[in-house]
């Protein structure tokens, strides 16, 4: 993949420099130190994956993202993690808190890959590196003024509302959160978790039984609708 660095910091541009170097699947382009000399570059050159820093002067990384025209991969690195779920909801293929260790860097790497070239991912790193565990097993939803994590084994179900989410867990309570169904959908599917009704979302792990049209978790039950039922019996195997 051929990939562009940008970050206002020498140190973590050269960071950077030296972790590309070290993975075989990587070609670095160019650096820049601000993001509005990199504008017109990215436009109107074929780059593959962008590391972006977000917080940068006159110009962040997000008004970066929002203003060029070609889309590449991205993967923000920065030393703020208040922007986490910004990040993901731009599309960003992972996001990096500075400083930033190498086996946290390649899993990136290897994100990215799966990505731009599934059928070459296992190729995406060196020879002499070894591939880290991809398996996410949380998430982080913003709610109220923070960004709370939310470990996927410990949610029962999601809820859909208007506007918001309630995600429901295993201690008896809910966060609610502005993020679409779809998109936890999207995240969810293989993580072991099921959309049975355009309102939720389950954890099969959690749920207790099983009747034609409901299904029981914790004392809740919860609708299946026609239109998910298939999908839904056929991922249990019912």
């Amino acid at each position: 993949m051929k990939c562009v660095i940008i970050d206002d910091e020498p140190l973590a541009v050269e960071l950077l420099e030296d972790f590309v170097r070290k993975v075989d699947s990587l070609e670095l382009v160019r650096t820049f130190n601000n993001a509005i000399d990199a504008v017109s570059f990215i436009n109107q050159t074929n780059i593959d994956l962008i590391f972006l820093d977000i917080q940068m002067p006159h110009f962040s990384g997000i008004e970066f993202l929002n203003t060029i025209e070609k889309k590449p991969l991205i993967i923000f690195t920065t030393a703020y993690s208040d922007y986490a779920v910004e990040g993901f909801n731009l599309g960003a293929v992972d996001y990096l808190v500075k400083p930033i260790p190498f086996h946290r860097f390649l899993k990136s790497v290897v994100r990215a890959q799966q990505i731009f070239n599934p059928t070459a991912a296992t190729q995406a790193i060196s020879e002499n590196t070894t591939a880290p565990e991809l398996e996410q097993d949380f998430m982080f939803v913003r709610a109220e003024y923070e960004n709370v994590k939310m470990n996927f084994a410990d949610i029962l179900f999601i809820e859909g509302l208007k506007d918001y989410v309630k995600i429901y867990t295993t201690d008896n309570k809910f966060t609610l959160t502005l993020i679409s169904l779809i998109k936890l959908e999207n995240l969810l599917s293989s993580k072991g978790f099921s959309r049975i009704h355009r309102s939720y979302i389950i954890n099969i792990k959690h749920v207790k039984s099983i009747q034609k049209n409901k299904v029981l978790i914790s004392d809740k039950r919860i609708p299946i609708s026609e239109s998910y039922k298939n999908t839904f019996f056929e991922k249990i195997n019912l």
